[in-house]
């Protein structure tokens, strides 16, 4: 690669870093899953129920890092811009000219990767790993080096090990593959020793759901039955567009030349891929989110194909409207398409954020601003007042500290400045209490719904109850949640938590 290409290459990654550090406005917190993500690194293990272990490992990083924003931030970027990269590399790899690979890289700058990217969650690093999957079959059958598969299934393996989701790229990818000449992939002995790689890589998980009775299918249970009930098929299928709007031409583009160009014959089996992927998660009613993972290859091949049908008169004049497109369509929306904008701007503005479907959430229901955006508010002002209540209690050291969910706890945790260790019934945290110190204090934090009902509920086992505090950010998801203290107790603390532990642990089986 020359130098001239090199350099703007870089130029596009530190363009992709810049855009990232002011997409978010000062006023949000981290939002709820990132806190979990967080807390994984305090727990290190070979699986976790919510996500595989892979996100725990950069946690540690960042954790080393000094856990602070920047670096929280920083990596669903660094994933993003090397999305970028291998988008040029197999510009590059299929001889695309400079202006396909600056085409491919503004249409993966501009589009809806910058919003995935400024949330710390494993599904930056998922897009890369199908991207990356993707890149080194592409290489494999082009070069028909033994080396270039083994390293698929080593990239496959990361991603399986980051988000399952990539098992779906297989779903669609195998009876593709089956329904083409490259059917014949099959019949070599790499492949089955790059299935093997796999196998080994992520045995380790998979022996970890085998001792934990495989708590994947009960998360996948309670996701159907708690949010993809509320996925429609026909919404699944119109939000892909909004994803990589400006870009639609050039993966159209790329169906159309793995369909008809000679070019590309080798890899029909990619256009089928797509159609088979996309398949499978409509029939499903995945979260429309799930299938981002598949479009940056398809923006690489469609700017290798685009280049090579406008080398003529008519090209000139529709390749700078193709670059301007996604700059265009990533200036349109600005505004409402990331939480730079302030609770109140929203809803002033509601009517636009309501037309793109950005104000439903999980329940199926519009709400006054994105449930992202109400998951990123009021974490930081309930961790302060539980700082607050720990320090008011008689031996705080031995008051438990226990929440409604994983966000409340996740965000105690990373915002607390009195050492405060938080504890849910929820998510990984059941995994994770501390029952070797003796409890007689409780602290509970309680979302608002029946709160009266729980403090009278709870009262009688202690000597002393108070209601001391609440979230009272009206935007936040969490407004209302309120804050009890109960001193002294007269029961057995741990004996009651290591039963509802029981209790939860045995309806998953």
């Amino acid at each position: 690669m020359r130098q001239k290409e090199i350099l703007l290459l870089l130029g596009f990654i530190l363009l992709k870093f810049l855009f990232q550090s002011f997409l978010i406005d000062a006023g949000y917190d981290l939002q709820r899953d990132e806190f979990l993500h967080l807390d994984q690194a305090n727990h290190l293990a070979l699986g976790f129920t919510s996500v595989p272990p892979f996100t725990s490992w950069v946690s540690s990083i960042i954790q080393l890092l000094g856990n602070g924003v920047f670096w929280v931030k920083f990596f669903p970027a660094l994933f993003g811009a090397l999305t970028m990269v291998i988008v040029w590399f197999t510009i590059d790899e299929f001889k695309g000219n400079l202006y396909a690979k600056v085409l491919g890289a503004t249409c993966i700058l501009c589009s809806a990767l910058l919003r995935l990217n400024t949330l710390y969650q494993p599904n930056s690093f998922d897009v890369l790993s199908w991207t990356a999957v993707f890149f080194f079959l592409i290489k494999y059958i082009n070069t028909d080096k033994s080396k270039w598969i083994y390293w698929t299934a080593v990239v496959f393996a990361l991603g399986f090990l980051n988000k399952y989701n990539i098992a779906f790229l297989v779903l669609g990818l195998i009876p593709a593959l089956l329904i083409t000449d490259a059917r014949k992939l099959f019949l070599r002995k790499e492949v089955y020793i790059a299935m093997g790689i796999v196998l080994i890589l992520i045995s380790p998980n998979l022996y970890w759901q085998i001792e934990n009775d495989f708590p994947v299918f009960r998360h996948m249970k309670e996701l159907a039955s708690s949010q993809l009930v509320n996925v429609e098929r026909m919404s699944f299928l119109k939000n892909q567009l909004l994803f990589f709007t400006g870009a639609l031409f050039v993966i159209l583009s790329a169906l159309f030349g793995l369909l008809f160009s000679k070019n590309f014959s080798k890899f029909r089996f990619l256009f089928w891929s797509f159609v088979f992927t996309l398949g499978i998660y409509t029939y499903l009613k995945a979260k429309d989110y799930y299938a981002i993972g598949l479009y940056p290859i398809y923006i690489a091949l469609g700017s290798v194909y685009l280049f090579q049908i406008l080398d003529n008169k008519l090209g000139k004049v529709i390749k700078p409207i193709l670059i301007a497109l996604p700059i265009f369509v990533l200036i349109l929306s600005f505004d409402i398409a990331f939480p730079n904008k302030n609770p109140e701007y929203i809803i002033q503005h509601q009517e636009k954020y309501e037309a793109l479907g950005l104000l439903r959430w999980e329940d199926g229901r519009n709400h006054e601003i994105p449930q992202d955006y109400a998951d990123m508010l009021g974490w930081n002002e309930l961790a302060i007042k539980v700082d607050s209540a720990y320090q008011s209690v008689k031996n705080p050291e031995q008051t438990l500290v226990l929440c409604d969910n994983y966000g409340q706890a996740g965000a105690i945790n990373y915002y607390s400045r009195s050492g405060v260790k938080a504890f849910s019934l929820d998510a990984d945290y059941v995994n994770w209490f501390d029952l070797q110190t003796h409890y007689t204090n409780l602290i509970r934090i309680k979302n608002r719904r029946d709160r009266i009902k729980e403090f009278m509920k709870t009262s009688p086992y202690f000597e002393s109850s108070v209601i001391l505090d609440s979230v009272t950010n009206k935007y936040a998801r969490e407004f209302g949640t309120i804050i009890f203290v109960f001193e002294g107790s007269k029961i057995d603390i741990n004996a009651r938590i290591e039963e509802e532990l029981n209790q939860i642990k045995n309806k998953g089986k």
